[in-house]
């Protein structure tokens, strides 16, 4: 059952993170055409408002498709439309057209063109595999030529919509862990007395099981690490502890305390973990403090993975659900702590220079928009081949690293 909250739990973070780009898509004028967590094939699909929802089959991830994330080139046509050519010749007028215009970037006469190539393929018989074909690329290059394209928008669009995906994860993360500061922190064991050992100076002076320990030697005690620090000092002398007993206030007769493994000990054990609980101002104060240190420390970590030093520090997907589903089966508050950190590292590895990531295609944008002109769609897949093989060697590492943690190597 904690497997299954722990898998489920990264998924959510998964669905939060392509939140994020997509309504910041429709906020701005980009209507995505895909909301999939997981990559495909789907499990399960369903089209809504001409968006389509969906759960992939591979549970690495998720995406948002986004309408014309790359300017059309002349490449793109041959790409799609090539097995299409071969079987109906009556395709090769528009579809050269077609070519000619992007080549020239008259964008708005190609998209006017799209009439002649939807006529020329209803009337094309087409085997199957060349008509999916055909059709994704009418689909494509539809979307690459219209108004909500996502590569013929500001620059500051494009990188606000791509940041908003890690940004979600940062916000979900000091949101998560101000709930964990409210819901209360560990601040100590209590001072309420949970057994008494046989034969100790605390059983000779008659502390009992449920006393709570105020004071010793007449000095109050607020938490129980007061109480310990004051017996340990006491350095063998009598102390005298005063208790709370059924509502009562009873001070026990002075008894020396004895000295064990280096430390002077009273002879109890206190009950349970007292939590302390902020209010929500100060608890998102500590909780945006925490996301800054854990920021820096991976930050640190990555560091080291580049110099080569920090194998061990990388983990995978297997050994993020297995981290969370023992912290599932400990305290609530652990899982939450855990889950925040895992949606941190989700934005802070997503911000990586690294194409497919989003870190890549904001870097691109900015690039693009310094440069004046879009970089095509050859130049992203060249450049994307380079940061998959990164990624694919960070999940390699990190799983041989949890395989090792797992198994006791």
């Amino acid at each position: 059952m904690s497997i299954l909250i722990a898998i489920v739990g990264l998924g959510f973070l998964v669905m939060i993170h392509e939140a994020g780009h997509f309504f910041t898509a429709r906020a701005v004028g980009m209507r995505p055409r895909r909301f999939y967590v997981g990559f495909p094939p789907a499990l399960a699909k369903t089209t809504r408002n001409g968006i389509e929802y969906g759960i992939g089959a591979i549970p690495l991830g998720g995406y948002v498709k986004i309408p014309g994330m790359h300017r059309p080139a002349p490449t793109d046509l041959d790409h799609h439309f090539g097995p299409a050519l071969l079987q109906a010749p009556s395709l090769v007028g528009p579809v050269e057209r077609l070519k000619r215009l992007v080549a020239q970037g008259d964008f708005p006469e190609a998209r006017a063109a799209l009439g002649s190539l939807d006529e020329a393929l209803g009337q094309a018989k087409l085997p199957p595999v060349p008509a999916r074909t055909a059709r994704r690329g009418r689909e494509e290059l539809g979307d690459a030529l219209g108004p909500e394209a996502y590569w013929r928008q500001p620059t500051w669009k494009r990188v606000v919509v791509i940041a908003a995906g890690p940004l979600t994860n940062v916000v979900f993360a000091i949101l998560l862990l101000a709930i964990v500061y409210m819901l209360g922190i560990p601040d100590g064991a209590s001072r309420r007395v949970d057994k008494v050992s046989p034969d100790s100076p605390a059983a000779q002076a008659g502390l009992r099981p449920g006393d709570e320990i105020v004071a010793v030697n007449m000095q109050p005690t607020k938490t129980f690490k007061q109480v310990s620090e004051a017996l340990r000092s006491s350095k063998g002398k009598p102390v005298i502890v005063s208790i709370v007993r059924r509502g009562k206030y009873i001070e026990l007769p002075p008894t020396r305390t004895i000295k064990q493994s280096g430390h002077y000990i009273y002879g109890f054990r206190p009950a349970g973990v007292v939590y302390k609980h902020y209010n929500p101002a100060t608890a998102l104060g500590l909780a945006g403090r925490d996301t800054w240190d854990v920021t820096k420390a991976i930050g640190s970590s990555l560091a080291r993975i580049a110099q080569g030093t920090g194998r061990k520090d990388v983990s995978s997907p297997v050994g993020i659900v297995d981290a969370s589903s023992q912290a599932a089966k400990t305290d609530y508050r652990d899982y939450l702590e855990i889950m925040a950190l895992i949606s941190l590292s989700l934005a802070l590895l997503n911000l990586l220079p690294l194409l497919p990531l989003d870190g890549g295609h904001i870097a691109f944008s900015l690039f693009e928009g310094i440069r004046g002109r879009s970089v095509g769609r050859a130049v992203y897949e060249r450049v994307s081949v380079v940061g998959i093989a990164l990624v694919l060697l960070l999940f390699f590492v990190g799983l041989s690293n949890d395989i090792g943690r797992i198994g006791g190597g």
